[in-house]
């Protein structure tokens, strides 16, 4: 989480944003809009936290959302948790607001995925 102001470039050069160390590969860049993360890993595993367990970071250095045995993170996104959870399922667009299931602290496990959820592990 990057605030806004941070990022605005003031040369033509422009800013660099985010800054990835050797061997690591960033995933998500995302416009933060809501007060819940979900996350979602490559074993199909869902967690859902508050934005605030997520900390501000300085000079582009990325946050790690979740750490998996095995595999790694899919996707990530924002929402409001009052108003559910959406993702594309196909050609038709999903909203799961019965979250009790998934909602969790950062540092937990999470539990599969809903029904109904895309095969290709993204929200989008």
């Amino acid at each position: 989480v990057v605030p806004e102001d941070a990022v605005a470039a003031q040369t033509r050069a422009g800013k660099q944003v985010l800054n990835v160390s050797p061997g690591s590969e960033a995933v998500v860049a995302r416009i933060v809009e809501g007060d819940h993360v979900a996350v979602v890993g490559e074993n199909r595993k869902v967690i859902i936290f508050p934005l605030d367990e997520l900390p501000e970071m300085t000079r582009g250095r990325g946050v790690i959302l979740q750490r998996y045995k095995s595999g790694g993170m899919s996707d990530a996104k924002t929402f409001t948790l009052a108003e559910g959870l959406t993702w594309q399922a196909g050609s038709r667009t999903r909203t799961e607001t019965k979250l009790t299931d998934w909602v969790g602290k950062r540092s937990q496990a999470g539990r599969v995925a809903p029904a109904g959820f895309a095969s290709n592990n993204r929200f989008d």
